[in-house]
């Protein structure tokens, strides 16, 4: 994807939120360097590095996957030269992306009011857990301190289950997600502007917007909602059922699908003329679900969903990753990968979600970088740093 091709990141970014921000814009074009501090590097490097399933060439998977198609410089940002350093290549970028904790920009001369100075139009953006305003910006915070502060985990589960993280790391994935917004949104605004500005991502703040309208109901009835497992507040059938060898979802929304849906499966319970309207079969939802649930254990996953697919109800599969992975309409989307390594050979990962129509088709990923790889290139082409510039640099370990 080319989208971004004009615009120059650099990536400050570790663990994950931040890392998935800035690989969101690198897989839209963005030319994203990640600037690294000299030894380790970025902490995930370390991560499932010497695992012999989830590491290849001494890079875990976190890793592989959160720093595709970017550049690696690496600047020790505790010294004032390695400052400097930085600092001239903000004159040549677009968007500073950090996930350090608050204070930590400042403390490096890398914030925002820092970085405005020497290039107006520059783009900075920090996710946080708690943003960088209110009572509790100092607080450490991660993905499951951000779920369960946010209200999300006392909705998810069974009503007698304790609450429930999300299976995927949502506090941080929506956090880089929002992060990518914001940032392209303060993009479009510096076409009229032509000034720069910051972006604050509160981890928290994501996991408040994407209570949506269910915060709206508690705000408006004082309710506060409980656990329902995988049925809904308003629907009937709407769940996830066992089936002979696995389970399948039905999701009956509105009265016309429920109709059809009795046809499928024609037990005497469905039939009774008053369900064909909501309140009833929300009234016995308990009753209704045993039903269902007592019939589709009968059979396959596999007839059921044909029978329901052929009825246009709306329905799947629960998968597991093997199965979610060679969905063929995942594959056909290009959602599962081949990325480059380093030394040769591929690994494959999730694709770019995000199609548009100018792109020319079959997008293609760079690997991810070695420690320091592009040092020298990106000090040299970008800043025309001379060899014995860059050299003086390492000497003194400013740069690695």
């Amino acid at each position: 994807m080319s989208a971004l091709k004009d615009v120059v990141v650099l990536d400050l970014t570790h663990m994950l939120s931040g890392p998935y921000g800035a690989m969101l814009l690198s897989d839209m074009g963005a030319r994203t360097i990640k600037v690294e501090p000299p030894g380790a590097g970025e902490g995930t490097r370390q991560l499932l590095a010497n695992s012999p399933d989830y590491a290849r060439q001494g890079m875990g998977a976190y890793f592989l996957t959160l720093n595709r198609g970017k550049e690696s410089v690496c600047i020790d940002l505790k010294s004032e030269v390695g400052q400097g350093v930085f600092h001239d290549l903000v004159r040549h970028a677009d968007v500073v992306i950090d996930n350090f904790s608050v204070g930590v920009t400042r403390r490096l001369n890398i914030d925002h009011a820092t970085l405005s100075a020497i290039n107006p139009r520059i783009v900075t953006c920090s996710i946080t857990g708690f943003g960088e305003t209110g009572p509790d910006i100092d607080r450490p915070a991660f993905d499951q301190v951000v779920q369960g502060m946010g209200g999300g985990m006392s909705i998810t589960g069974f009503p007698d289950s304790p609450p429930l993280r999300s299976g995927i790391p949502i506090g941080d994935l929506g956090g880089g997600m929002f992060g990518v917004m914001g940032i392209l949104a303060a993009l479009v605004a510096r076409q009229s502007t032509g000034q720069g500005q910051h972006v604050d991502i509160s981890m928290l703040d994501v996991q408040i917007s994407m209570l949506n309208y269910m915060a709206t109901m508690h705000l408006m009835s004082g309710h506060i909602p409980e656990r329902i497992g995988n049925s809904h507040f308003v629907h009937v059938p709407y769940n996830a059922y066992r089936t002979r060898n696995g389970h399948i979802i039905v999701a009956c929304i509105g009265d016309a699908f429920f109709a059809k849906f009795r046809e499928v499966l024609p037990l005497q319970l469905l039939q009774e003329e008053r369900y064909l309207k909501q309140p009833a079969r929300y009234a016995d939802k308990a009753l209704i679900d045993e039903a269902i649930q007592q019939a589709l254990v009968e059979e396959d996953s596999e007839v059921w969903l044909a029978k329901l697919r052929a009825a246009r109800i709306p329905c799947a599969p629960v998968n597991d990753f093997a199965q979610a992975l060679n969905d063929p309409q995942v594959l056909s989307r290009g959602m599962v990968i081949e990325v480059p390594l380093p030394e040769g050979g591929t690994v494959r990962m999730p694709g770019n979600p995000v199609k548009l129509s100018g792109d020319a088709p079959g997008a293609t990923f760079t690997a991810p970088p070695t420690l320091g790889q592009h040092s020298d290139t990106v000090l040299s082409s970008l800043l025309d740093y001379t060899p014995d510039r860059i050299a003086e640099l390492r000497a003194g370990r400013v740069i690695g």
